[in-house]
């Protein structure tokens, strides 16, 4: 087998057969066998049963049904784990992903004989306002990040089998792929496409999920939650020393503040940043106790191949 593509699937009937179909061509073009690992992550609509249909029709397919909903990072996992290819592709199942690119990333992977290669979005064709906040979040996350990160870089990518192994070896609960695929190291390359908006359908990935996905990435690659509770708190004593300094030369000239407002003020900023260090603390916290479980990332209920 040369390459398997990974498709996690969540509720994508309006548009998998577009889907499968430009895939499957654009596959049949490499003249490589090939395999496609669709993962139906606890789909509530019928995206199962299609999956069956078409499978019917192109034996390439394999399907690994999860016994439910377990998150996109859980059925990029799930994939990886049944594919045998010798290049594997890992792509979204809402045709933001042009299957017309595998050409592309295979070519590129196949020259340099790299281990992986990346995806890099130039422009997004979603809405004004989801594109804020993942420009906002890349900008952040690159420069906090521990491990050097690639920008605008998400799913989308192919690599090796040795860097598919590598990946497999990861076992934390809280997982954000593309700062694990960063963090394996090996040659990484890239290509510069431009994403389209979805072609059918509501996006899955919420504003919600983005910030809990964005969270993830923060707090698994970057010190600078924790250490921003030791910033604040050095803030905190740099301002109760200048309080302290204002207080004596007040009492000594005469100009002694009156009143409660001062003593409030102080609380106030005291009590705040202490409640902001148990909040991160518990994250960390909740984090450490999700991993400690050593709960299943993911079950499945079953595989057709």
């Amino acid at each position: 087998m040369k390459l398997s593509v990974v498709i996690p699937l969540f509720n994508e009937s309006a548009v998998l057969s577009l889907l499968i179909n430009e895939l499957h061509h654009n596959l049949m073009t490499l003249g490589e066998a090939f395999e496609v690992v669709c993962v139906d992550d606890g789909s509530a609509d019928d995206t199962l049963q299609q999956l069956l249909e078409m499978k019917a029709e192109k034996p390439e397919l394999k399907v690994v049904s999860l016994s439910r909903n377990f998150g996109l990072q859980a059925a990029i996992a799930a994939g990886l784990e049944y594919t045998k290819g010798e290049y594997v592709v890992v792509m979204d199942g809402d045709m933001q992903d042009p299957p017309e690119l595998i050409k592309e990333l295979f070519k590129k992977i196949s020259t340099t004989k790299g281990d992986v290669v990346s995806a890099v979005r130039s422009e997004r064709g979603e809405k004004f306002s989801k594109r804020f906040y993942i420009n906002v979040f890349h900008k952040i996350f690159r420069n906090i990040s521990e491990e050097q990160q690639l920008e605008q870089a998400g799913n989308f990518c192919i690599m090796s089998r040795r860097a598919v192994s590598a990946i497999l070896k990861f076992t934390e609960q809280n997982r954000y792929f593309p700062g694990i695929r960063n963090f394996i190291g090996f040659q990484h390359d890239t290509i510069v496409y431009n994403r389209p908006d979805r072609a059918e359908g509501q996006a899955k990935m919420t504003s919600k999920k983005l910030f809990a996905l964005a969270a993830d990435a923060i707090y698994s690659f970057s010190k600078w939650p924790i250490k921003l509770c030791l910033y604040l708190g050095l803030l905190g004593v740099v301002v109760f020393l200048l309080a302290i300094v204002y207080t004596l030369i007040s009492k000594f000239t005469g100009l002694a503040p009156t009143g409660w407002s001062s003593t409030l003020l102080v609380i106030s900023f005291f009590g705040s940043v202490q409640l902001t260090f148990l909040g991160l603390i518990g994250e960390y916290i909740y984090r450490i106790y999700k991993e400690v479980q050593k709960r299943p990332v993911y079950l499945v209920k079953e595989v057709y191949e």
